[in-house]
């Protein structure tokens, strides 16, 4: 057996052909996907990067795993404690990596992703490890060669699992100049108006189209296509082109691994997975090039996966489910056992009968950008905010995802039932979570991250902040934010 998995940093599903997008950005994409099962309400527990693949590996939600922010405490994993045993649980068998290892396939990693957040337990259970050394900021180019290299002396060997991890569509967008900008003459997605952008424009928050470079309208540049702010539908499409030149661009070092697969006579029986840790929002909450918050742009990623024999080409499924599902849904195919603490539960039944086993709701969060915790069911996405992160967002919001799915109109006021049930449902989740924390843990993190300053990216900021807005006339934004977090003051 032979598994390919293609970790593709803040890929959003919907600007995917095979997603139904209108641009032209994934060809070798969107092949892989006709070629096995696509997951159309795939999410992330737990966002943005760090916390996401916390959740993916050990088949737990942030609040039982632990790592929910991008510094302090809540950056770590927590100790096993008395329950330690000679080899902590995510190396004696709790992580997904552990389950192919257990499966006698030899697992190699190559990409940067450890060494960008110091999270060197994300290695645990690779044989073979290839840090391509710059945290994150590789392009393609860096990272291509070394998987070609590794495709050349390995692929034809038996029982492999080989995770690549790209980072292009993560900002700052890095396609080179010479790719040229292949959708300079395609639309843009048309919920996003003059109207829209003007009044985006006054908006407060890192990442606001005033202030992308998160605090400020700084540009470098190295870094043509990811620009300062977004100004009008023109700033706008310099975003969304860069973002998209960068999902193209990736895509086609895809197609080069796949020659290459096929050069070797192995990709006819290759198991492949496409995925993501999050997605990116272009404006959706008045948030360009950030992944921040725990709705339904950030937390929706794409999953893909193609298993020749076992999983029927070209179908799809409409299922809710997690990320945190991949650990038992491995254990599944691979005849592993199963971990009776993993929150997630296994989608088998999707791939091998297309069967309908989704979760009937989804919680998802987000502690680092923002602090948010989120219920999705049927159309629905609840937003309930603890920390805003400075966007002065409405402690609750609730969006009608099947008539507004790029997050527009708030319906807290006209539906205060929506708020209720998505309140009660993210209630009952939450105590049901604190009655099945690992032993000696009592505190739920997202209380730790909240008493230690709140979110990372958001710690210390506002003094400095308060002066941008003074500086590009968003005066009238200050005593608000003043008023939520006046120890920030202090």
């Amino acid at each position: 057996m032979r598994v390919l998995y293609l970790d593709l940093d803040t890929l959003r599903p919907d600007h995917l052909g095979c997603y139904g997008y209108h641009r032209n950005t994934s060809p070798n994409i969107d092949r892989i996907a006709s070629e096995g099962m696509r997951f159309d309400n795939f999410y992330t527990s737990d966002a943005p990067c760090l916390p996401s693949r916390a959740a993916m590996m050990s088949g737990r939600f942030g609040i039982h795993n632990g790592v929910i922010n991008h510094g302090g405490t809540c950056a770590d994993r927590p100790a096993d404690g008395t329950m330690r045993s000679f080899r902590d649980s995510l190396a004696t068998g709790g992580s997904f990596i552990n389950i192919l290892r257990d499966s006698k396939l030899h697992t190699c990693y190559i990409g940067g992703f450890g060494e960008r957040h110091s999270a060197y337990w994300y290695y645990a259970g690779f044989h073979e490890i290839h840090d391509t050394a710059k945290g994150g900021m590789e392009s393609a180019e860096d990272v291509t060669p070394t998987v070609l290299d590794w495709i050349d002396k390995n692929a034809d060997c038996d029982n492999w699992y080989l995770h690549v991890n790209y980072w292009d569509p993560h900002t700052p967008y890095r396609a080179p100049e010479d790719f040229g900008n292949p959708f300079k003459d395609d639309p843009l997605p048309d919920w996003m108006t003059e109207e829209t952008s003007a009044k985006h424009w006054q908006k407060a928050g890192p990442h606001s189209a005033q202030d992308i470079a998160m605090y400020d309208n700084s540009t470098s540049p190295a870094f043509p296509r990811h620009p300062g702010e977004a100004k009008g539908l023109d700033g706008f499409r310099t975003m969304i082109d860069g973002y998209d030149c960068g999902i193209r661009y990736m895509d086609g070092h895809i197609g080069q691994l796949l020659d290459a697969l096929d050069k070797k006579g192995v990709l006819d029986d290759l198991v492949i997975m496409v995925s993501s840790d999050h997605g990116e929002n272009m404006g959706e909450l008045g948030i360009y090039g950030e992944h921040g918050t725990a709705d339904n742009i950030t937390c929706r990623i794409p999953m893909i996966i193609r298993w020749p024999g076992r999983v029927k080409a070209g179908t799809a499924d409409e299922g809710l489910h997690y990320n945190t599902d991949i650990c038992p849904t491995y254990a599944d195919m691979l005849d592993r056992p199963k971990k009776d603490y993993w929150d997630g539960s296994s989608f088998a039944p999707a791939l091998l009968e297309q069967k309908d086993c989704g979760h009937e709701q989804l919680i998802i969060s987000q502690c680092c950008h923002v602090c948010q915790r989120s219920v999705r069911w049927d159309d629905y996405l609840y937003i309930r905010t603890y920390h805003d992160g400075f966007h002065l967002f409405d402690e609750e919001q609730v969006y009608n995802l099947k008539d507004d799915p790029f997050e527009q109109f708030n319906l807290a006021e006209s539906k205060p039932e929506l708020c209720r049930e998505g309140a009660w449902r993210l209630m009952n989740w939450h105590d049901n979570m604190m009655s099945t924390m690992p032993s000696g843990r009592v505190t739920d993190p997202m209380r730790i991250v909240l008493d230690e300053g709140g979110p990372f990216h958001a710690r210390g900021a506002l003094k400095k902040y308060v002066e941008r807005l003074k500086a590009s006339g968003r005066e009238d934004k200050i005593e608000l934010l003043k008023a939520r977090h006046p120890r920030e003051f202090k």
